[in-house]
């Protein structure tokens, strides 16, 4: 039923998106434009920040690539960089060589970083997952490892990092088994750990940063999957957190989204300010919208409609952000489709960035760069 609804979706958004998309999209990169038309500019100029997801190995060794990361955006998130495999590869023994090298690049570039991840299930690294497996790691020293890592690392760049995904994707969604409480019954840390894991690494990751901006972060939390099931269960998770104190403050919603589904802009943003209402900042962390293409090497769009409701789509995404008072930051998770994690996830889908395989900016792109401007000036929120 989704996909016979989404097909007048998608015909609507691309009639609608021909009056959102220039006729020629203007070249992005560094240096190769006026500076006052770049993504972080225009976004400063309403208080916002605008950021991507990146791979630290590129940049200083791909120029084309660095110079983008570099001129057009304010934040900066390591892909796998800050993740459990990456930071610590074996027991005791820390790699920071990485994740240090990208915030030295976003302090030299006047970007701030968001932290990515301290608590997910997934991308651990070998020896805890064999550890747990064959029982040579106890659930007791499962936690006490937890909490190790998770002061550990936050510690490494405390006054470094302006917000953290301090826990990831810890919901269940419609085809998982949840708790009563919405929490996902089979996710590593909540099946080893309990749901109260989910309150210890936000009070460590605060005892260690205490001014760090500490996020819930997750997909399907502003109704993309067409309920509003997932959002009520953070809602009301996070809403009793709080209660007690805990030092969760703010919301990060993913936002990854997909041309063949249904996506409500209003629903998303109306779960965005109700998330603020509670309190919290929110962010959009992992910003993409795939589709379908003709192969994984040229990712041309398979309907020629998608070129239309690709920057539609991500035009919502961001005024949706834009018009939520608390919305922090807005982030898409990478720079370009020759690197996006898109077509090893999705089979025969991909082109959902704002740069195409060559490095060239797409009509999302000077989309964006439009609904920036006709917001610059708008005072929105106090910033930090």
């Amino acid at each position: 039923m989704k996909q016979l609804r989404r097909r007048s979706t998608l015909v609507a958004a691309g009639a609608a998106a021909l009056l959102l998309v220039p006729a020629a999209v203007a070249v992005a990169g560094g240096n190769s434009g006026p500076a006052d038309t770049s993504l972080r500019t225009l976004a400063s100029k309403q208080g916002l920040r605008i950021g991507t997801a990146v791979d630290a190995a590129k940049l200083g060794t791909d120029k084309p690539y660095t110079d983008i990361v570099a001129g057009q955006f304010s934040t900066v998130t390591p892909e796998n960089a800050m993740k459990w495999e990456s930071v610590e590869p074996s027991r005791g023994v820390y790699d920071w060589k990485q994740a240090d090298e990208l915030v030295r690049f976003a302090q030299q570039h006047g970007q701030a970083v968001r932290g990515h991840t301290l608590m997910w299930h997934n991308q651990l690294p070998g020896w805890l997952t064999t550890g747990v497996a064959n029982g040579t790691i106890t659930d007791t020293q499962l936690r006490d490892i937890l909490h190790r890592h998770v002061t550990d690392e936050v510690t490494h760049f405390k006054g470094k990092v302006w917000q953290w995904d301090v826990a990831n994707e810890v919901f269940a969604n419609a085809w998982e088994t949840p708790r009563t409480d919405g929490l996902n019954a089979d996710d590593f840390w909540i099946g080893h750990l309990g749901p109260g894991v989910v309150a210890d690494v936000f009070r460590w990751a605060h005892k260690a940063d205490p001014k760090a901006l500490l996020m819930y972060n997750d997909y399907n939390i502003t109704g993309e999957d067409g309920t509003n099931v997932k959002f009520q269960a953070v809602y009301d998770f996070v809403k009793k957190l709080r209660a007690q104190g805990v030092p969760i403050d703010g919301i990060g919603e993913q936002g990854h989204l997909d041309t063949q589904y249904g996506f409500d802009a209003r629903r998303y943003q109306d779960d965005l300010q109700a998330f603020g209402d509670l309190g919290l900042k929110v962010a959009v962390t992992e910003a993409d919208v795939r589709t379908f293409v003709d192969n994984a090497t040229d990712q041309v769009p398979t309907d020629a409609l998608a070129q239309y409701a690709q920057p539609y789509e991500f035009s919502e995404l961001l005024k949706g952000c834009e018009l939520v008072r608390q919305c922090v930051s807005f982030t898409a998770w990478g720079v370009y489709d020759g690197d996006s994690w898109i077509p090893d996830t999705f089979s025969g889908e991909g082109y959902g960035l704002l740069y195409d395989v060559n490095l060239k900016p797409k009509p999302a792109y000077s989309t964006l760069q439009q609904d920036l401007k006709l917001a610059a000036g708008t005072v929105r929120h106090a910033g930090d």
